[in-house]
């Protein structure tokens, strides 16, 4: 392994000793920040299929499947997957880079903030192409590193416990990597639009990205 690859291991380690031990605390930020919550819910609402087998990769506390009536979620934190168990999700402890699932075996895959606590990225959605049937749908849900609130939002991020070692990513980066695994028919929302710490009620949700600290790519496997 080269020094590059030993040091995001070690990053990755870190996040997920925090995840373990603070799992209790980031849960209570959904109920501390309600309002910011309930934007990106609506958000990801937009584009939940009705029907169908849907997954959460990186499900924490089950915050985003439960709103959907997602069963099923895999996690490596064992402290956050604990939680999510309770909460009724059968829940398979392992990372997103390697699925313990058949091939095309889901209809859906729903993804928020998960990519920039991954060390892979890249091979975590080659994992959603493998497991997703002919025209499946994935769902990422991300802060956009490009968004004009990011750059007030990076002096918060350094205090944060969570997301200090995080490594954000753009949109168009995103979009990339879309297109290279063949995916299409993509749709694109954004929304929180003020300081997460100053919003009192539901964020409006605009199409397209470029504006939104939070932003909702949907896309299809192509068959």
């Amino acid at each position: 392994m080269n020094v590059f690859g030993k040091k995001v291991q070690d990053i990755i380690s870190k996040l997920m000793n925090v995840f373990e031990e603070y799992a209790l605390e980031y849960d209570e930020w959904f109920e501390a920040h309600k309002w910011v919550y309930q934007s990106e819910v609506e958000a990801v609402k937009k584009f939940i299929p009705k029907t169908g087998k849907g997954m959460e990769i990186g499900v924490g506390t089950g915050r985003f499947s439960i709103p959907f009536g997602i069963k099923v979620g895999v996690e490596s934190a064992r402290a956050m997957a604990e939680i999510a168990r309770k909460r009724g999700i059968r829940v398979y402890e392992a990372k997103a880079e390697h699925l313990p699932c058949r091939d095309n075996s889901f209809d859906f895959a729903l993804m928020v903030t998960t990519l920039c606590f991954l060390e892979n990225p890249l091979k975590a959605l080659q994992e959603i192409r493998r497991i997703l049937k002919p025209a499946g749908k994935v769902i990422i849900g991300m802060l956009d590193e490009e968004s004009p609130l990011e750059r007030l939002y990076e002096e918060k991020r350094k205090k944060s416990k969570f997301y200090r070692d995080a490594k954000f990513y753009s949109v168009k980066q995103v979009l990339v990597w879309l297109e290279k695994l063949e995916f299409d028919n993509l749709q694109i929302v954004q929304t929180i639009f003020k300081n997460p710490g100053e919003i009192q009620s539901l964020e409006p949700i605009e199409e397209g990205f470029g504006k939104g600290l939070f932003v909702v790519i949907s896309a299809e496997a192509i068959e």
